[in-house]
């Protein structure tokens, strides 16, 4: 290519917990990615959320990669948050329902095509989650 750079693919995410109604901070993630949908996962990054619940150095992927999949280790966040505590505290019905964390992983699978930034927002509560390609 004569002075073009070709555009990498790249994935960027954040988690916003929806029972406080703030970024979860302190979440460890891992990405994986393979070529084809039966190929090996191959760890390729990892990061962990910072105050704004956000992962911004997460690496470009390898050319040739079809999926990708996001692997959000959330246990210790609902064990460890002191916001999420003080949420949980002013409502008795999680500690009452459950006295675990229900979700202690989260994992998202996705395809991609190279060239395309993805971006993959988590919104997390104890009992539940939701995932959507942002922009």
């Amino acid at each position: 290519m004569s002075g073009e750079t070709a555009a990498r693919t790249s994935v960027s995410t954040h988690i916003l917990d929806t029972s406080v109604g703030r970024p979860a901070q302190g979440v460890a993630l891992t990405l994986s990615v393979r070529s084809g949908s039966d190929g090996a996962w191959a760890a390729h990054g990892a990061s962990t959320t910072d105050p704004d619940g956000r992962c911004k150095d997460l690496p470009a992927l390898p050319d040739g990669t079809t999926h990708v999949r996001l692997d959000f280790a959330v246990e210790e966040y609902f064990t460890t948050s002191t916001a999420h505590q003080q949420a949980e505290e002013q409502q008795d019905a999680p500690r009452a329902r459950d006295s675990g964390v229900f979700f202690p992983e989260v994992a998202i699978t996705f395809a991609v095509t190279p060239g395309e930034h993805y971006h993959v927002p988590l919104l997390l509560n104890p009992f539940g989650y939701s995932v959507y390609r942002g922009s």
